[in-house]
């Protein structure tokens, strides 16, 4: 495995490259908990490098959560990292704050760190972002327990404003059918503004997990997951994981109704990056393994390649492996 850590669970993550060290910033919670369920509420943002994507040093935690009453006051979540036109990192991260220790109810909203160098960071005031009940779902306004607004993935497109792809949920239709991509935008990477979602409803996706648009020889894709009671519509009662699915820009729009399963969900929150070598590599973590473990690790880089569907459509498979 390419990163654990012996006293903690490991799963969520993201990387940053600065040219010389790619930079993986990862969830973790410790064994100390006993049950991996409550890692959730525990979770915290870590720190590691490396010249390779297999051999890691750990660095340690990078931020705390908020004080009492703040929007990351349980626990700090994924995110994704960007460099700005001014040099500065801008580490983007989900807040979570449960509504109490008896009820899975809590509240997700986007906040920022910042850093000169990848290696200290320091959290500005927020939220920066949230959910806008004019497009999106919050809490109490369904039977989903969550007010789903997480795992901030942020580009710059060809003009030069920045985006913000973000896990939501649509305040319309079947509860179960609600799993959207939603989207922010920006000028400055400090203010933003939401915007309707990139996909549509019906997709058969209750949640559409750590969202990333990756390039793969040439063609470009939504990468997403979604484990396998979150399923519905046409994907009811199938195996979960990570999808992709073949999408005509950036900004979409995103036919989620077409996904294909990309890995199966033993490995999960799965992140295509290029390696030294110039090859598109899928990382993910170890999820629940044989037996119902949770493993709680991140795995070695897995070599992506484009396939096709039966129609001639692209879509991303795993290579062959020896």
């Amino acid at each position: 495995m390419a990163f654990s850590l012996p006293d903690h669970w490991v799963w969520d993550f993201w990387l940053a490259d600065d040219g010389t060290n790619y930079h993986l910033f990862y969830l973790h919670a410790p064994h100390a908990l006993g049950n991996p369920d409550l890692r959730h509420r525990n979770a915290r943002i870590g720190h590691a490098t490396s010249t390779d994507l297999v051999t890691w040093q750990n660095h340690g935690q990078i931020l705390e959560t908020g004080p009492a009453g703040s929007f990351d006051d349980t626990a700090t979540w994924t995110g994704s990292v960007v460099r700005g036109p001014d040099g500065l990192w801008r580490l983007y991260y989900t807040g979570s704050r449960f509504l109490s220790p008896a009820s899975n109810a809590n509240v997700e909203t986007v906040g920022m760190a910042v850093s000169e160098d990848l290696y200290s960071w320091r959290k500005l005031p927020g939220p920066i972002s949230v959910a806008d009940p004019t497009h999106y779902e919050t809490l109490g306004t369904s039977s989903w327990p969550e007010e789903a607004w997480r795992d901030p993935w942020v580009f710059a497109d060809a003009a030069g404003q920045w985006h913000m792809l973000i896990t939501a949920r649509a305040n319309h239709g079947a509860d179960m059918e609600r799993g959207v991509i939603g989207h922010a935008v920006s000028a400055d990477l400090q203010s933003w503004q939401a915007q309707p979602p990139l996909s549509a409803i019906n997709g058969g996706f209750a949640h559409l997990e750590v969202p990333q648009i990756v390039e793969v020889e040439g063609t470009l894709h939504l990468l997403f997951c979604c484990d396998s009671p979150r399923l519905s519509g046409r994907l009811a009662g199938q195996q979960g994981g990570v999808w992709s699915v073949a999408i005509p820009g950036v900004l979409g729009p995103y036919p989620i109704e077409r996904a294909s399963l990309l890995v199966p969900e033993s490995l999960y929150a799965g992140r295509i990056t290029i390696d030294r070598a110039g090859r598109a590599v899928l990382l993910a973590f170890n999820n629940v393994q044989s037996g119902g473990v949770f493993a709680g690790s991140i795995s070695d880089p897995l070599p992506i390649k484009l396939g096709r569907h039966a129609d001639g459509m692209p879509r991303l498979e795993l290579e062959a492996q020896p």
